[in-house]
């Protein structure tokens, strides 16, 4: 399947990558570090560090991750074990979730 040309997203995502964006830019400024020094330490382009800065949503998510934790900004919770203890839970449970989701298939109409 094709890429579409413009995807759209809801607000709350469009929100959610904006106030990301924010906070990594106002930890890097407030750390006193550059946009190349960010870059360079995540191994990707200072432009993708301006995209991730200014809530693009296309940008990656797993780098806009990397940016975070290489700025000290913490996303989820402050300490390492909450945070490792929460993902095992999630595994645990997807562990017991069935592992695809299929459309239901039409009732068939038995009533002739």
């Amino acid at each position: 399947m094709a890429k579409p040309a413009h995807r759209s997203y809801s607000r709350y995502a469009r929100e959610t990558a904006a106030l990301l964006g924010a906070m990594i830019r106002s930890a890097r400024i407030e750390r006193g570090v550059t946009v190349a020094e960010v870059a360079e330490r995540a191994g990707i382009s200072r432009g993708l560090v301006h995209r991730i800065e200014n809530g693009e949503m296309g940008s990656s998510i797993g780098a806009a991750f990397e940016v975070a934790a290489i700025l000290g900004l913490r996303l989820f919770e402050s300490e390492p074990a909450t945070l490792t203890r929460y993902l095992s839970m999630e595994r645990g449970k997807l562990a017991l979730l069935p592992q695809s989701v299929r459309a239901r298939t039409a009732k068939a109409k038995d009533d002739f």
